[in-house]
């Protein structure tokens, strides 16, 4: 098992682990770090989306790198959002900010080069049908 974990692709690695620190931040934030109202909100159902990214992550899955990256966005928007809320909130709005970002980072730099090779190929084939 560990042999394959060292194979694949540091950022994609990165990327996976990311979404999942993003999902326990999530969940633990809303639960009982910092709940929204005292024993926990609803607002903990927000990490749930990042559960359908996680596996095609770790797979390696071009497409749910694409829709993934998207979605982090949503979660760093809302860290830069709450990081302007007092006490311990700050500090977890930072956290998430950071690691969504992070995971958004290292899913560019993954797909760059392959977008990169779809682009040339797709140039190849409207060359030679010409």
């Amino acid at each position: 098992m560990y042999k394959k974990i060292i194979s694949k692709n540091p950022y994609q690695l990165i990327a996976t682990a990311a979404f999942v620190d993003v999902f326990i931040l999530c969940v633990a934030w809303e639960w009982f770090l910092s709940p929204l109202r005292p024993g926990g909100s609803w607002l903990i159902l927000k990490g749930i989306p990042l559960l359908f990214a996680i596996p095609g992550l770790w797979r390696g899955k071009i497409y749910t790198m694409q829709w993934a990256s998207m979605l982090i966005l949503l979660y760093i928007t809302e860290g830069l959002v709450r990081i302007l809320e007092p006490g311990a909130n700050f500090w977890l709005a930072l956290l998430e900010t950071f690691l969504a970002t992070t995971g958004f980072v290292c899913l560019l730099i993954y797909l760059k080069p392959i977008k990169k090779e779809a682009k040339s190929l797709a140039k190849k084939k409207l060359q030679a049908g010409e």
